[in-house]
């Protein structure tokens, strides 16, 4: 026999979690072996290293943990890489800050000093998030823990920069980008977002003619006027085809320029059919520049100032100049009136500032070419989506991809290993040495930008194992298994990664891509800091964490009940509103599994060598619904429906282990039949050992705190996290058995439904007569009869499908049975008349509270669907709730006769 007290009374996830953590790693069960096979892979979706836990990432490594660790279970070799991304823009804007504080700028330091100044930050306070992710349970192989800057990886950007240069696949050009004026940088497409339904103002103004007369044009940013070339008309509308080719005098700046026929750009329909043309701050404007050779004037400075091809307002904010133009125009009574506008506003996704089309030199990939193998990549289901919906808009934003601009004005990342001489000439080399063998001793001068930080990440599934080497872990691991992130970087990452990996090593990146929706507050709202609805997930697992149902705080909740909530719920939305009270009740699961543990260990006597072959019900029944839950686990973590996982082997433990199996099984486990108790303790262990086995992929500490106190089996491990995971050899599948304990269970919970009702205490034995609904199920249940007495709390059991009814009984009826259980001298038929009369009047009153509800037009109209079923679920459940009142008031009466 085991003691209880091995387990403490209560569970203290801060007691348990960091020790297990630190035995895991001590120990090396998180690290894989080169070479070895069948191997399993995923590489972390690096955060960035000044980043901090939020709940995204818990979810992202809850999700990878719980794959991984099921797979270590299952034999296979198993790395999980760990890594964080440098992280341009961001990371260099918080050490600009700090010496902001110290009232410098990195232009005071210079380049070299400053980029010391930023891995002196990175050593000391850079990575805090990896240390975090410890306290998730990630079981990541830390001995392979990759920086995106590492000298290995930056070896890997260099030699792919210089390949796809040498194939003509990278080029130095001058076009139309995104360009942020507050980080002073250019971007692209996609880190820009689109802000739908801004309401902006659209503003009509006219251009004078040379010779007379004038055009009226409309524009949503006015200060663009001081850089436009031409108007542009549709050639076929016969209002302005005799103007075409005339020439309009700019009013502000000493210019003239073209009036152009161009049936792309215009729609004769919408406004007045004339269109400003600003080739150098427009993307349909820089196209229509290309097609007539029309001047491209830039008129801002890096940081959205105008500058001096703004004449007299140069010097000005953008925005300030919006307002001094439309002032001038006025002046000279070119002023066209304004209305209200709804547009798509372009802001830079980090610092939300309004992003600008602008003209400038930067480096491109070109994209098509690798796009197409991509492509090619998943319709041969060589890369397979999950959930498959997103092959669509994968397919879609490949078929429709532009170049993509890859360089930064930055100072921290990867530089760009391209130099140019005294003439302007580029060379590319993997460094100045390789350059200076073609250049010779010409003068050069390295290009000062660094690479989109998504670069680097592009190749993080192959860089970090080893390429360009052919290294053997790049053999045992590439292509990885799964990819595991959120649908919001579909192209910013994995498309790139799959366009990457299939041109550099002609394998996808990965076999799988599993792609989660966003966490949410629990009405489905963003988490933001303005709407003060951040879930910290440090808060959920040390306490502290707030919402309007934990106003002052919520309690310690531990990791593996965040783990449990984030996993239960449905992959397949785009949002998971989570919600405190779910993680409060996962935490109740835990000190369920802690209690029942703590029941059970007294009671065990050694470890079964095998799967247990008992004869008794209730065992062969635990023994068939746990087959039945390791096939329901297995299959839905391989179908990544973790939620599903989650939710057999919860209702599995608590409801079929716990609350059936362990109460039938009290007599044989505390008796004094031999094999009976044998059976049942032979049984219960295997039950319990197998649960946790289930569990530990996504409740890792408390399983194995619990599966350490076990006797073990002479094959058993050191630890549960490197154990067999189940199959379904594990379990004995009995259809008989389970049809026999189905009927056991209706006739107990109808003895429960009749005590409830009428308020019997469930330690008063009762007279029980069950009418079965055939002759078979009969007998099944007199085979049973001391269960059934013991389930029930029955004096006596009888059981016919032709007994009479007692009088003054109760009846309820569940699987077909009509179980009757005679109420006289249970009862006192004054006080339960008395007790039903009060429900029945609070069940009238609710009653028609909500058909008062129900028959308003004002309410069943304009309230939410979920609201209005919500309450004709609560109408349907009253009336039921009164029906049975009024048996048992119709019941008393009878015994009061």
């Amino acid at each position: 026999m085991v003691d209880r007290d091995l387990l403490s009374k209560a569970y203290d996830p801060r007691e348990v979690e960091a020790r297990w953590y630190s035995f895991w790693l001590e120990k090396g069960y998180f690290r894989a072996r080169d070479g070895v096979k069948p191997a399993f892979c995923i590489v972390i979706p690096p955060p960035n290293v000044t980043g901090s836990l939020h709940m995204g990432h818990a979810l992202t490594n809850t999700i990878q943990d719980a794959l991984v660790r099921h797979k270590r279970m299952q034999g296979l070799n198993t790395l999980w890489l760990p890594g964080t991304d440098h992280a341009g823009i961001a990371t260099q804007v918080v050490v600009e800050r700090e010496l902001a504080r110290e009232g410098k700028t990195r232009h005071d330091l210079g380049r070299e000093a400053f980029l010391a100044r930023v891995w002196k930050w990175k050593e000391q306070s850079g990575g805090r998030i990896t240390e975090q992710l410890r306290l998730l349970g990630s079981s990541l192989d830390w001995d392979r823990e990759r920086f995106t800057m590492d000298e290995g990886l930056s070896v890997a950007v260099r030699e792919v920069f210089c390949r796809l240069y040498e194939e003509g696949l990278c080029y130095r050009g001058t076009r139309m980008i995104n360009w942020c004026p507050k980080d002073r940088t250019a971007l692209s497409d996609l880190e820009v977002d689109h802000e739908e339904g801004a309401v902006g103002e659209l503003w009509s103004f006219a251009y004078p003619l040379e010779g007379g007369g004038e055009i009226v044009v409309a524009t949503t940013r006015p200060e663009t006027m001081l850089g436009d070339t031409a108007v542009a008309v549709h050639p076929d509308d016969e209002r302005y085809q005799g103007l075409i080719g005339k020439r309009v005098r700019h009013p502000l700046v000493d210019r003239t320029f073209p009036i152009i026929g161009d049936a792309i750009l215009v729609d004769p329909a919408f406004g007045t059919g004339a269109v400003k043309v600003t080739p150098a701050h427009d993307w349909n404007d820089f196209e229509t520049g290309k097609r007539h050779g029309l001047e491209e004037i830039n008129i801002l400075e890096l940081d959205g100032r105008i500058n001096a091809q703004g004449g007299r307002f140069a010097g000005m904010d953008r925005f300030e100049a919006r307002q001094a133009v439309k002032a001038a125009l006025t002046e000279l009574g070119l002023d066209r009136g304004t209305k209200q506008h709804v547009m798509a506003l372009g802001r830079c996704q980090r610092c939300e500032s309004v992003a600008e089309p602008m003209i400038s030199t930067q480096w491109f990939v070109r994209t098509k070419g690798l796009a197409a193998p991509a492509i090619d990549a998943v319709r041969a289901g060589r890369t397979v989506f999950v959930p498959q919906e997103w092959t669509k808009t994968y397919f879609h934003w490949l078929e429709n991809i532009q170049d993509w601009c890859i360089s930064r004005q930055l100072w921290w990342g990867h530089q760009i290993p391209a130099w140019y001489d005294e003439e302007g000439d580029v060379w590319v080399g993997r460094d100045e040495a390789e350059v200076r063998t073609r250049a010779g001793e010409r003068r050069l001068e390295r290009d000062p930008d660094v690479l989109d930080t998504w670069f680097s990440s592009a190749l993080w599934p192959f860089s970090t194992l080893g390429w360009p080497d052919r290294t053997l872990a790049l053999e045992t691991f590439y292509p990885t298994s799964i990819m595991e992130t959120g649908f919001d970087i579909l192209f910013f990452w994995v498309a790139r990664m799959m366009m990457m990996g299939l041109h550099f090593v002609g394998e996808p990146p990965f076999r799988r891509v599993y792609l989660h929706g966003m966490v949410t507050d629990e009405h489905g709202d963003k988490m933001s800091k303005v709407k003060g609805n951040v879930i910290d997930p440090l808060e959920v697992i040390h306490g502290g964490a707030k919402s309007p149902d934990f106003p002052e705080g919520l309690p310690p909740q531990g990791a593996d009940a965040l783990r449990m909530a984030l996993l239960s719920y449905s992959p397949q939305g785009r949002k998971i509103a989570l919600s405190l009270k779910r993680v409060e009740g996962y935490r109740h699961f835990c000190n369920k599994l802690w209690n029942a543990a703590r029941f059970a260990l007294p009671l065990l006597g050694e470890a079964p060598s095998t799967v247990p072959q008992p004869e008794g019900l209730p065992d062969r029944w635990i023994l068939s619904r746990l087959a039945a839950v390791i096939d329901e686990v297995d299959g839905a973590i391989e179908e990544f429906r973790l939620d599903a996982a989650t939710a057999a082997i919860y209702q599995f433990f608590w409801t079929e282990l716990c609350d059936w199996y362990l109460e039938v099984q009290k007599p044989a486990l505390y008796g004094e039949d031999g094999p009976s108790k044998r059976a049942a303790q032979a049984v219960l262990h295997h039950a319990l050992d197998t649960s946790l086995r289930l569990l530990h992929p996504f409740m890792p500490f408390i399983t194995e705190e619990i599966w350490q106190k076990l006797p073990r089996r002479p094959d058993d491990p050191e630890a549960l996290m490197i154990a067999r995971f189940p199959d379904s050899s594990w379990g004995r599948p009995d259809a008989a058995a389970e049809e026999a304990f189905a009927l056991l269970q209706s006739a107990v919970c109808a003895v429960r439904t009749i005590r409830a009702e009428h308020d019997i205490s469930p330690a008063v034995e009762v007279d029980v007569t069950l009418r079965p609904p055939s002759p078979h199920a009969a007998a099944a249940l007199e085979t049973e009869r001391a269960l059934l007495a013991y389930g029930c709390r029955a004096k006596s059991v009888a059981i016919a499908t032709d007994v009479p009814r007692p009088p003054g009984s109760a009846v309820a009826v569940s699987g077909g049975i009509e179980v009757l259980v005679p109420l006289k001298g249970l009862i006192d038929p004054g006080k339960e008349r008395a007790r039903i009369t009060r429900d029945l009047a609070k069940a009238n009153k609710d009653i028609e509270s909500v058909k008062r509800k129900l028959s308003s037009p004002a309410f069943v109209e304009k309230a939410p669907q979920s609201v209005v079923e919500q309450e004709r679920d609560r109408l349907r459940d009253n009336q039921a709730r009164l029906e049975r009142l009024e048996t048992a008031l119709a019941l008393v009466e009878e015994l009061s006769r």
